[in-house]
Formats: C-alpha cells, sequence, structure tokens
C-alpha cells in the first residue's frame, strides 16, 4: 500500500507516493521528479555524487530513506541557480573550468554552497575539508578550490 510522502525541493512543495519507505532520496529525486543532476556514484555513501542539501545541511542521498523526509527541505544542484542566472558558485566553476568530466561537480557544488553558507571566507585547508566527502577522479582538485575562493569573493562581495 502507498504511502504520501510531503516535502519541499528547491524550495517547491512536493508529494510523493511510494510502497516502500526505505526508497533512497536519490531515487525519488531522479525518477519520480526527474532530476537528473544529483548523480549515482557508488552507491555506498563514499563518493559523494548523490549530495543534497536537507535543511541547509549536505546530505548523501543513495541510502537516505524517503521515510525520513517528510517536512524536510531539499535542494539539489538544480536550486542553485538556472542558466541565465547561475548561483556564483556554478558561475566560479565555469569561468575557473573547474571540471572535466563533470560527474561530481554536482555534489561538489552542494558541499561548496553548504561551506560558503556558514564561512563566506574559507581558507584552502577548510575548502578541501569540506569537500574531503568527494571524490573527483579527473584531477581538477586545483581548479575546483579555485573557483569555490572566488565564488566566495563574489558572494562576499555582493553582501557588503
Amino acid at each position: 500500500m502507498s504511502q504520501t510522502y510531503d516535502f519541499s525541493v528547491n524550495g517547491k512543495p512536493v508529494s510523493v507516493a511510494l510502497d516502500n519507505e526505505a526508497t533512497p532520496l536519490l531515487y525519488v529525486l531522479r525518477n519520480e521528479l526527474g532530476l537528473m543532476g544529483t548523480r549515482f556514484g557508488c552507491g555506498l555513501e563514499q563518493c559523494g555524487c548523490c549530495m543534497v542539501l536537507i535543511d541547509g545541511e549536505p546530505v548523501k542521498s543513495c541510502n537516505r530513506e524517503i521515510s525520513a523526509l517528510p517536512g524536510k527541505s531539499v535542494t539539489t544542484v538544480e536550486g542553485l541557480g538556472t542558466r541565465e542566472h547561475p548561483h556564483p558558485l556554478q558561475q566560479a566553476f565555469l569561468d575557473e573550468q573547474a571540471g572535466q568530466c563533470g560527474y561530481c561537480l554536482s555534489g561538489i557544488l552542494i558541499s561548496a554552497k553548504a561551506l560558503l553558507e556558514k564561512n563566506n571566507a574559507p581558507t584552502r585547508q577548510e575548502i578541501a575539508l569540506a569537500l574531503d566527502g568527494n571524490l573527483c577522479r579527473c584531477g581538477s582538485h586545483n581548479r575546483i578550490i579555485r573557483a569555490i575562493q572566488r565564488a566566495a569573493a563574489v558572494m562576499r562581495g555582493a553582501s557588503q
């Protein structure tokens, strides 16, 4: 028998009816809501490709059960900005050419957003620590860190 789960995704209320309360949030985002930015990587909460924000905190969604979501607010990479109005992080990643294959970037952008919400002037070490749960196999680490530093500077300037 189906159960309905009500929560918000990218600022919009959603209601999802599922038969299995243990269905991972990642599957709901991709298969039920059509949000393909959040990626399936390892399925073991090791790579960070599936990272989303739940109530502002970075969470790996591949094993987060839908039953834990009612009343929560989920932000995916699609909720950061648009093609016409990218989030400063998205623009900085483009400007720094921080992506190679791009598979890990949605999770990295989410982790970086969580960091910059708490610390608008992170050091290189703080950025590396915030991204510790995100694996990038392409070797774009220096560009990724520069992009986050660039976005932080832009965001500080916008808030002054």
